[in-house]
């Protein structure tokens, strides 16, 4: 009969320092399927390394490890997590129990990796325990228990996989004698029922329970010897509690209670978590914050840009604003803005001259700009009439006629006299006003026909500019050259320069959008602090639950799922935080709004998106290295670890 265990000339060394330390050295065992096994010897003498060796916990240095046929030493650290869910179940001596589960939740972790159903392995847990004697400690802590009732608890989850083999070390060195008996009882039912028994202790009364005795003495098999009474091992068939499902199946399973796992951890540690979440609160709340205050500002910008005119060009005489005599310049006429009227590409044209001097009603003066435009103006730049109208026939009354904005109504009138018709003296020159637009910074501001400006204000024929209004459906950029080379035709030179407040619009959008990224930038400096403190907070997790991990991988977690659970426990945190963050940052944009600021602050789905999506990347990433260093923790040095 093949052996279920087959050591041959297995080795485990240690390095301390510049020495090697050989705790194993050539052991040679083989070990049937259904024999209780006792491995003795004092303090040192290996016994430990071996069963650890023997339940996938260590690795041999030297020599081959046999497990049904199977060359354990080539497999890799998923390979040994299966052999661990299959075919062991472990009973330490210092029980090894999660405090913060309850008994029949304990008892079920090893079918957890098995993706077993929750409901079928809540009831193979609450059967196991029954049978034990602990039916009415089901939901009982650890804490709650005596040792024996936590050995008996331990037992119940070697057996939730199955447990074909049963490695049990020093089960009772922990009890007293009445418990310790008891444990040996339940190890031995567990023998007749078919399950292969090795236990590790060094205490020959205990020893002698077993079947076959294994002496080990400075790593060295020394005595294999039988018990006269021991015949050939039992050989039954053992229950399989593997259940039959896919990948997919089996990983959603996995992944459900690495999340129930990580929360739980979360709130096991509530005021540790709640600070941590400090940080990830600031840097979302950073964020939108400055997100918000930068969409705030391209608004305004952008309106400001737009009630000039966004698809306006404006014409100035002179060759450019460096041009110390454009203000002199006369290059621009009003028979230039009646040639672009006909362009196919213009919507509207107004000349614009400008002058300023002193306004007066009855006896209030005011000093002012006076405006010399077509009715075309308020149209070209985006200034539409509130009140009253527009100049009758272009400016042909018998009676001229002016337009007011709103700071020369305030000025004049207050806010319940009407000023339509009444006479405003411009430069001692009266003119009736016919309508009003509204409110521009600066002073009080008034426009007349721009001949009326030449003929009863300046005496002078310069145009300030040519104001064009492009049509909607012409690109301005391309209407702008056609309109350089018309006047140059024209002119038979360039002696004139354009501004296009759409370049301008652009520009801006691009320097916003540019102020935008580096505040975000700014913003996320406080995120990746609260990244790094998500991190440490992780690393002293993994260091005070080494001990849990390696339980964990024992009873046959994978790399991946330990690693899942951290991970998940770290995003836990940062998507706590990233919803306190955004209801805060909401928070601070309705007090916002009701208090007038200059610049107001637009929280948008872009600014709350870009601020969750950096903050899950950043719990992802720091949460990652904390992960991968517990996944890579060795079972047997986890679990030596207090």
């Amino acid at each position: 009969m093949n052996p279920l265990i087959e050591l041959r000339d297995l080795g485990r060394s240690f390095s301390l320092g510049r020495e090697t330390v050989e705790a194993l050295k050539r052991i040679n065992l083989k070990i049937q399927r259904g024999e209780f096994v006792a491995l003795v010897g004092a303090s040192g003498s290996g016994k430990s390394t071996l069963m650890n060796i023997l339940g996938c916990l260590d690795a041999p240095t030297a020599g081959t490890y046999r497990l049904a046929g199977q060359d354990v030493s080539a497999l890799g650290q998923d390979g040994l997590a299966e052999l661990r869910r299959r075919h062991f179940g472990f009973v330490f001596q210092r029980y090894h129990l999660l405090n913060s589960l309850s008994a029949i939740s304990n008892v079920e972790v090893p079918a957890i990796y098995s993706g077993v159903s929750k409901s079928t392995r809540q009831a193979r847990a609450r059967r196991l325990l029954t049978q034990l004697g602990l039916g009415d400690r089901l939901h009982h802590r650890p804490m709650e228990m005596s040792g024996g009732q936590q050995q008996r608890v331990s037992i119940a989850r070697a057996l939730m996989n199955g447990g074909e083999i049963i490695l049990a070390d020093e089960p009772t060195g922990a009890l007293d004698s009445m418990n310790g008996e008891v444990v040996l009882d339940l190890l031995k039912t567990l023998h007749a029922e078919g399950h292969t028994i090795i236990i590790v202790t060094h205490d020959m009364g205990v020893a002698r329970h077993a079947d076959r005795i294994v002496e080990i003495n400075d790593g060295q098999i020394v005595s294999d010897r039988r018990s006269a009474a021991s015949g050939a091992p039992p050989l039954r068939d053992l229950v399989d509690v593997a259940e039959n499902v896919g990948f997919l199946t089996s990983f959603l399973r996995r992944t459900s209670e690495a999340a129930s796992i990580a929360f739980r951890s979360v709130a096991a540690h509530r005021l540790r978590s709640a600070l941590t979440l400090l940080g990830i609160v600031a840097g979302i709340v950073s964020v939108i914050a400055v997100v918000g205050l930068g969409e705030g500002g391209q608004t305004i910008v952008l309106d400001q840009i737009n009630s000039l005119g966004a698809n306006s060009i404006r014409i100035f005489p002179g060759t450019g604003w460096d041009d110390r005599n454009r203000r002199h310049a006369d290059s621009l006429t009003r028979d230039d803005a009646a040639a672009l009227t006909e362009q196919s590409y213009v919507n509207s044209v107004s000349p614009v001259t400008m002058d300023s001097g002193q306004l007066m009603f009855e006896s209030r003066t005011a000093d002012g700009e006076i405006m010399g435009v077509s009715n075309a103006y308020f149209d070209v730049a985006h200034r539409p009439i509130t009140q009253g109208n527009r100049f009758t026939d272009g400016g042909n009354a018998t009676l001229p006629e002016a337009i007011i904005d709103s700071n020369t109504r305030r000025t004049f009138f207050g806010n319940s006299r009407t000023p339509i018709g009444e006479i405003l003296v411009i430069k001692g020159v009266p003119f009736v006003i016919v309508g009003a637009v509204g409110e521009q910074d600066g002073q009080p501001q008034v426009f007349i026909p721009h001949f009326s400006v030449f003929s009863r204000i300046s005496g002078s024929q310069r145009l300030r500019e040519i104001d064009v209004r492009i049509n909607g459906s012409v690109d301005t950029n391309v209407a702008e050259k056609a309109m350089i080379a018309f006047l140059e035709k024209r002119h038979g030179t360039r002696d004139f320069f354009t501004y296009n407040s759409d370049q301008l619009r652009r520009l801006l959008q691009k320097t916003t959008r540019t102020f935008s990224m580096l505040l975000v930038s700014i913003g996320a400096v406080a995120l990746l602090v609260g990244g790094i403190g998500v991190m440490n907070i992780m690393l002293v997790s993994i260091t005070e639950r080494t001990n849990e991990i390696g339980l964990r991988m024992a009873v046959g977690a994978r790399a991946s799922d330990i690693m899942l659970q951290f991970l998940i426990e770290s995003l836990a945190i940062t998507i706590m935080g990233s919803c306190a963050g955004v209801a805060l940052a909401f928070g601070l944009g309705a007090l916002a709004g009701s208090i007038e600021t200059t610049i107001p602050m637009v929280i948008s789905l872009h600014a709350v998106s870009v601020a969750c999506i950096m903050a899950v990347m950043i719990g992802a990433i720091f949460g990652f290295f904390p992960a991968k260093k517990a996944a890579h923790l060795k079972p047997v040095e986890a679990l030596s670890r207090d």
